[in-house]
């Protein structure tokens, strides 16, 4: 969910009560808040290719219907509005919490945007508590910034047990007010701790892949090589990521499985790897030549490259996405000015029941190629 996402909305109306006349009684009815980010839309997709579910979405802006999938749209910071228009999910047995807002400034402070990211998660849960009597579990998605890995260095592998750095962190807040909020519910809930989405979501700022798209595309439409843009120590420091799809094959995992609840999550690929290592292969699916680093800022370098992106649009015949919606710069200067290694440990996931592991070079690979067979870059 984007900051454009939670402007004030036109005015909706109440949700029509779910029916259950042609359903089974044992079916899922899941609640995707945040329904059209880098994570939301992974996750709608993912439930609704599962049999025995049925999705709503909610979001700012208005997704397109399919079978077994709706949306609806709503302001999640109006109090008011959420309990008007989500008062008839009375169906609903699971919410996967993926609202989002960003701050201004360098992404690393987003971690200190509490009031908004803190009631998006009150009002929507609380208004489908209200009227959902076979809720079962509210899966919160946070991340490693729990941690503290928008600091600085911080103890690696992190585990899901470690302390807590020094507030202000809006996932403090969110897991605080759902654990109370809880207590005496007969629902329980789950928290995710994933690290550096990669999907594609026009207008979210948080995924890297578009980041790293774009910037090939347009260092290559300036006759450039690909340079990493990050600082030095980040060029070589150990990183991990999380692949969206996987992201949401582990969020069915812990929204089903009895062993998750009340439980925290770290949720990465299974794997680790150099940006040094990865940065020649990034080249060839662009079918460029790469260079050493050179540590600029994204946000500034890029700040003048709207009429030049425009222009590759229509040079090369790539889909209409807005400059401005289709990468964060921010994003990308935070991820790669991360000149301390960033590394969760997976055990706990792993003993409870999740195995599956993504391999990020091949993720990288697969998804910017994909990006250049969709013609969102050329």
């Amino acid at each position: 969910m984007t900051a454009a996402d939670l402007a004030p909305a036109p005015a909706a109306g109440p949700a029509a009560p779910l029916k259950s006349g042609s359903a089974s009684s044992a079916r899922r009815t899941a609640v995707v808040v945040g329904a059209l980010g880098v994570i939301g839309r992974y996750l709608v997709d993912r439930l609704a290719a599962e049999p025995g579910w049925q999705v709503i979405g909610l979001s700012r802006r208005q997704g397109a219907d399919r079978p077994g999938v709706r949306y609806l749209s709503v302001d999640l910071l109006d109090a008011s509005a959420c309990q008007a228009v989500l008062s008839g999910l009375n169906e609903t047995t699971h919410v996967f919490f993926a609202g989002f807002q960003a701050a201004s400034g360098p992404a690393a402070g987003y971690a200190a945007n509490i009031a908004a990211n803190r009631d998006l998660l009150v009002n929507s849960v609380s208004a489908i508590d209200r009227v959902a009597p076979a809720l079962q579990r509210v899966v919160l998605v946070t991340g490693t910034k729990y941690y503290g890995t928008h600091l600085g260095p911080f103890k690696t592998p992190a585990r899901e047990s470690d302390p807590r750095h020094l507030p202000p962190n809006y996932y403090f807040d969110q897991i605080d007010w759902l654990t109370a909020f809880q207590r005496g519910r007969p629902w329980h809930w789950t928290e995710l701790r994933p690290q550096t989405l990669c999907g594609f979501a026009p207008g979210t700022p948080m995924s890297i892949v578009p980041v790293i798209a774009v910037y090939a595309a347009i260092c290559k439409e300036l006759g450039l090589p690909l340079r990493f843009p990050g600082k030095p120590g980040a060029w070589r420091s150990i990183y991990q990521v999380t692949d969206s799809a996987h992201f949401a094959n582990a969020a069915l995992w812990a929204a089903t499985d009895p062993r998750c609840a009340g439980q925290a999550y770290n949720i990465t690929n299974g794997d680790c790897f150099r940006w040094c290592n990865l940065w020649p292969r990034f080249a060839d699916v662009f079918e460029m030549p790469w260079a050493e680093p050179q540590t600029i800022s994204l946000t500034a370098q890029m700040a003048d490259k709207a009429p030049l992106w425009d222009a590759m649009v229509r040079r090369h015949g790539l889909q209409p996405f807005a400059f401005d919606q289709v990468a964060a710069w921010p994003f990308g200067d935070y991820v790669f000015g991360s000149d301390w290694d960033v590394l969760s440990n997976l055990t706990k996931s792993r003993q409870h029941g999740f195995h599956d592991v993504v391999d990020s070079e091949a993720m990288f690979v697969r998804l910017l190629g994909q990006f250049r067979r969709d013609r969102i870059v050329p």
